[in-house]
């Protein structure tokens, strides 16, 4: 039985060099003869596998908590001059979606599966990882990944940047290895493994390896490090294509950067954040992004207008939102290097760029007030009253954006700004201000509809069927001699060419630590989560207009792609159809049991007693 196996996984890898329709690299039975000398003997050789000729390169960009409101590129008031070229000159994506949280978009990125599916409900942290299908944070080897994939199709494959997706239990040097990036496919890897890090001092990887940090931002040291894997790779095998997964830290916070950066626009938020959405909303219109006839959602209820802040509060939280534009500027100038190296060694036209700016929504971690260091009196301020936060960020004004800001992230009221036009922000799985998040395709040679728009619903594990369909290559039936589970995503590449094509990713759910929704085919059903702090039941979570009354919600997109119109009472049918659907994504999926944010706290509680 055994030698049948083996004889039918063999023929399966055969097939693959040629039709693309399975990519195990299996060692193949010798086919020589073996004699009882050389001369009576027949050598045998297996040839290596090789990617088609003219294969193009593909580079998967992803950066972290930045806001579909941030960017110019669609509307924002921040500079992103790359983006908009690589735009203006292939495609943007005004429907496409993430997880809501970092682990969650980038699994389900990177699998092309939805997210509990590939067992990332949450974090692989301990604090967050539970012993559950869905929550162990531990990808299995039959959800293989897009650098697995490639790799056996003969690119070579790096990544760099933030990892996010390796079990705390396995990040020392000391290993099991399987569940880093070289497990995971990447032949190369620089970057840092977990969720967060210091932008100068960061948790440093390379390959296998912890390494010291070299003083640099982290931004420019990946980079750097980009660009000497092509070029190494180029250098030795000029025809051979290859895989980049590029992703920053940047802009989750600590927000820090270079003076240049953070004083670059000085005085330009002055007017603050009631001003910049009103703005952003008109661009957005102005450029075709969001619907001529949309309307603005009210500022949340939790933040105060900018009018009515002193003039301290309006000289803090000015301050912070500067430097958070100057990061995502300066994000761009990286990603400028990269693109402008491709150009220098004529490799940018046979390179498939796709740009996802966020794995979700602007984040509200910086709490009401904004947040700078971790300090005794500061380490967790949505703890502090009005007064006293302000106090704190006042004595610690001039460390906003510096090295020293080791917990720099902006108020509420900016992230509601970034996230233009949308309600709510990261961890939100439940609203379109959590999930929809732009997405950039560039690939000069075959998008004729330069700087077009596309509005077909979207998910972030889409990506991975729309590289194969680009490249012309099936998914694997099996990797490494491992079949594989069936992919969730679905192509996008048919919108590439027809503007007005129907979507054809028909449902999704979302379910992030209670907070969840489902699509389908234009409605989406929300439900929010209302975390207690054990104070009386008071609700941390300024997510809410009314933290007492949390029931499902129905939106139709087609017809309300903002959120604001609730029809759960004048459809109550459509309603219990789409609940019984996420039911069944549910059990489909690993989602239960539902973890929440209450049972990620009192885990983080035991750990810490231990």
């Amino acid at each position: 039985m055994k030698k049948i196996i083996n004889t039918s996984l063999f023929l399966l890898g055969t097939l693959s060099a040629v039709q693309g329709q399975n990519i195990t690299q299996q060692q193949e039975p010798f086919k020589g003869v073996v004699g009882t000398n050389y001369a009576n003997s027949k050598e045998s050789w297996v040839d290596p596998i090789k990617a088609p000729s003219n294969a193009p390169n593909v580079i998967w960009i992803l950066l972290d908590d930045v806001g579909f409101g941030a960017s110019s590129t669609f509307g924002g008031l921040i500079n992103t001059p790359t983006f908009d070229s690589l735009a203006n000159n292939g495609l943007r994506y005004t429907n496409f979606h993430t997880a809501a949280i970092c682990a969650p978009t980038r699994a389900a990125l990177l699998t092309g599966r939805n997210h509990h599916r590939v067992h990332e409900g949450g974090f692989s942290h301990r604090w967050s990882a539970f012993g559950f299908p869905g929550w162990d944070g531990r990808i299995p080897a039959d959800k293989g990944t897009i650098a697995e994939i490639l790799r056996e199709q003969g690119y070579s494959t790096f990544a760099v940047g933030k990892y996010g997706l390796t079990p705390d239990q396995d990040a020392t040097d000391a290993g099991p290895f399987d569940r880093w990036p070289s497990g995971k496919g990447f032949e190369h890897f620089f970057g840092f493994l977990g969720s967060a890090t210091d932008q100068y001092e960061p948790d440093l990887v390379e390959d296998n390896a912890h390494v010291t940090p070299n003083g640099k931002h982290l931004s420019e040291q990946i980079t750097d490090k980009a660009i000497s894997f092509i070029d190494r790779q180029k250098s030795a095998a000029p025809d051979k294509p290859f895989f980049l997964y590029y992703a920053p830290g940047a802009t989750h916070s600590p927000h820090q950067v270079e003076p240049k950066w953070r004083d670059l626009y000085k005085g330009k938020f002055d007017k603050g954040w009631d001003h910049y959405r009103e703005q952003v909303f008109k661009r957005q219109k102005e450029l075709g992004i969001i619907p001529a006839n949309a309307s603005l959602p009210a500022r949340n209820p939790n933040i105060k207008a900018w009018d009515k802040l002193s003039a301290d509060e309006k000289k803090v939280y000015a301050r912070f939102f500067e430097v958070y534009a100057g990061y995502l500027t300066y994000t761009d100038y990286e990603v400028s290097r990269l693109v402008n190296h491709l150009k220098e060694i004529n490799q940018l036209d046979n390179t498939l760029i796709f740009v996802i700016l966020g794995d979700n929504g602007a984040s509200k971690e910086g709490t009401l007030y904004g947040t700078i260091k971790r300090s005794p009196t500061a380490a967790l301020q949505q703890d502090l009253s009005e007064e006293e936060a302000l106090k704190v960020n006042l004595a610690n004004f001039d460390l906003i954006g510096t090295p020293q800001a080791t917990n720099g992230n902006y108020p509420l009221g900016w992230a509601q700004a970034a996230n233009t036009p949308f309600k709510y922000w990261k961890q939100d799985a439940h609203a379109e201000g959590g999930t929809r998040n732009p997405l950039i395709v560039f690939y000069p040679k075959s998008i004729q509809d330069k700087g077009g728009i596309r509005n077909q619903y979207g998910h972030v594990n889409d990506l991975l069927p729309t590289t194969l369909e680009f490249l012309n290559i099936k998914a694997p039936a099996y990797i490494r001699g491992i079949k594989q589970d069936t992919i969730q995503g679905t192509s996008l590449l048919y919108s590439f060419a027809e503007k007005n094509a129907p979507s054809r990713h028909s449902v999704q759910y979302y379910y992030i630590f209670g907070s969840r929704a489902i699509y389908k085919d234009g409605w989406k059903a929300s439900l929010a989560f209302k975390i207690a702090d054990g104070k009386g039941g008071k609700s941390r979570n300024v997510s809410f207009e009314d933290p007492n009354h949390i029931d499902w919600q129905l939106f139709n997109l087609h017809e309300d792609f903002n959120e604001q119109h609730d029809l759960a009472k004048k459809n109550p049918a459509k309603l219990e159809e789409l609940k019984a659907l996420f039911e069944e994504e549910a059990k489909k999926n690993n989602i239960y049991p539902y973890i929440t944010w209450d049972d990620v706290t009192d885990r983080r509680n035991t750990l810490s007693k231990q």
